[in-house]
């Protein structure tokens, strides 16, 4: 990308949040709607001005979350795509696990989750990567077998073992399906460490927006919100140029 490029992207991204900010700044003044229901978006500023220690220290703990959660899940996704490749009749088995998992809401498995595994980070980590399981194993899977026959039918006119052929026909030919599927999982990755903060915690962001709408600060709410949104787009468009470097083929 250009810098002229850049530079035109960064404009559309700062006309998009003026126009979202003044939308807020005009909603919240022709209604004359209380803080405590809308804050205008200069009360969530001061907000993050004056508590940016405290905002601080709860999104390392809700990042740390998100990150090894996606980290967790990405492992456990390619370990049972693998595993489904590699040993077919292990599909039918592995099968109503992945659906169960995203049947299942994640509220109703947290709080079973804070009794196994306390309300520390570990639980929160574990929410996070149940819920990017799904679309990674099934995206990593779907990439595999998808592999062109015309490829693996040479490497095995050339001897090629079943590893060799894993390793550098079928691995390669997934990977921009699983670039699919990872950007899939660090925009939900978030939805699993909010919601265990919710259920149960003492630090993170989820925890910071539960206790400040019990406080009635509603401001504070809102800045906890941008934070993690931010964070999160963030993450995405990072984890998106990290793919088009590493996987120049196949990604748009």
């Amino acid at each position: 990308m250009t810098n002229k490029m850049r530079c035109k992207s960064l404009f559309k991204v700062a006309v998009t949040l003026c126009v979202i900010l003044g939308l807020w700044q005009v909603v919240v003044m022709v209604f004359a709607l209380p803080s405590f229901i809308l804050p205008a978006p200069l009360e969530v500023f001061e907000k993050l001005v004056q508590r940016r220690d405290v905002l601080l220290k709860h999104t390392l703990v809700t990042g740390a979350e998100i990150l090894l959660g996606l980290l967790l899940g990405l492992c456990m996704g390619l370990f049972f795509a693998l595993q489904m490749l590699l040993f077919k009749p292990l599909k039918r088995w592995l099968l109503p696990i992945l659906i169960a998992s995203q049947a299942i809401p994640v509220f109703a498995i947290a709080p079973v989750l804070m009794i196994w595994l306390g309300y520390g980070i570990a639980s929160k980590i574990v929410m996070a990567a149940i819920i990017i399981f799904f679309p990674v194993t099934t995206c990593c899977y779907d990439g595999l077998r998808n592999t062109p026959s015309g490829y693996l039918d040479l490497v095995k006119t050339m001897g090629a073992s079943k590893w060799q052929r894993l390793r550098h026909i079928q691995f390669p030919a997934s990977l921009p399906t699983l670039a699919s599927g990872i950007r899939v999982a660090v925009v939900i990755a978030p939805i699993g460490a909010v919601a265990g903060e919710w259920v149960g915690s003492s630090e993170g962001l989820g925890y910071l927006m539960l206790q400040a709408n019990a406080r009635m600060m509603i401001d504070e709410m809102f800045a906890a919100l941008f934070i993690l949104s931010v964070f999160s787009l963030a993450l995405y468009f990072i984890t998106d140029k990290l793919l088009k470097k590493i996987i120049p083929w196949g990604v748009l």
